[in-house]
């Protein structure tokens, strides 16, 4: 067991209600289908690390991408994305770190920061930005809810704000890596090359050769 609760924030992969930005070059059910194997994917990660827990919270109902054990599934809070992130961490004592899932090419390599021994010595909070200027990690020593409530998201300017939120409120921060989040159909081949042998590039493949799986 490991110190850290991992917690994934997640939504059912539903045709026309997820990556709706990757149309129209891909189907509806094309794009559920790569958001199915990229939560597989993160939730596979996730599984492999030391953990204190592990949390799956979740808007909708679980599907066979969920791995047998290892999670207690949640349902997301209502309101706002800071409001239901805010609430997950509510959720939690002692230290955690939230995981989106848009970026299947994590492994437990990129997040080996957060899983040293010193790790929560080393830093209060950890924070993983994204290329288009959001965040896909936001780890806290201590889970407080007002450090993210407010923040606004879904803008270029979303990890700026929430990173500043975190050092305004004097809390040694270390940095993990950038990332590229799969928001848009640019994004999606080149995660699936940054991936190779992950469930997500498979379901690149398979759609490029035709295969419905």
């Amino acid at each position: 067991m490991g110190a850290t609760t991992f917690l994934v924030i997640a939504k059912e992969p539903v045709p026309g209600r997820v990556k709706t930005r990757l149309t129209p070059e891909y189907t509806a059910e094309e794009a559920a289908r790569l958001a199915a194997a990229a939560l597989a994917d993160t939730l596979a990660t996730v599984l492999s690390l030391p953990a204190r827990r592990r949390v799956l919270v979740l808007e909708g109902r679980p599907g066979p991408w969920l791995p047998d054990g290892g999670f207690d599934v949640v349902p997301q809070s209502g309101g706002g994305l800071d409001e239901r992130l805010a609430a997950a961490f509510a959720g939690c004592s002692g230290p955690a770190l939230l995981l989106g899932m848009d970026t299947p090419q994590v492994t437990q390599r990129i997040l080996a920061p957060v899983l040293a021994a010193d790790a929560w010595r080393r830093a209060d909070a950890w924070f993983g930005p994204s290329e288009d200027g959001g965040f896909w990690a936001l780890g806290l020593a201590d889970p407080d809810p007002a450090l993210v409530l407010g923040v606004p998201m879904s803008t270029d300017r979303t990890g700026r704000i929430q990173r500043r939120r975190l050092t305004d409120a004097g809390l040694r921060v270390g940095d993990l890596p950038v990332l590229a989040d799969v928001d848009t159909a640019a994004d999606v081949d080149r995660v699936a090359h940054q991936a190779p042998g992950s469930r997500f590039a498979r379901a690149v493949s398979d759609r490029a050769s035709g295969v419905a799986r």
